[in-house]
């Protein structure tokens, strides 16, 4: 989250070019691998964000709130929400 429209817009555009840092682009890795392919989530992915210094509780925030976006979409797809 942040206020740096700029930053917010480079995020959205591509985050792999976006100013962040090594532990934000970790987790964004993360979170489009859980996004794109989940079923190849395996320890490694999880170990890497520890080594970037996320603890159990973070790892496990980072991977619910993707994981409810991800569903709460396809949910809204599921039902035409917001399509003509």
């Amino acid at each position: 989250m942040t206020l740096d429209e700029s930053l917010s817009n480079a995020i959205k555009k591509d985050y792999k070019t976006a100013d962040l840092s090594k532990e934000d682009r970790a987790m964004l890795e993360y979170v489009e691998k859980i996004t794109l392919s989940p079923a190849k989530i395996q320890r490694e992915d999880v170990e890497k964000l520890r080594s970037f210094g996320f603890d159990d509780t973070a790892i496990l925030q980072i991977n619910l709130i993707a994981s409810w976006f991800n569903y709460i979409n396809r949910v809204a797809d599921g039902l035409g929400v917001g399509r003509p």
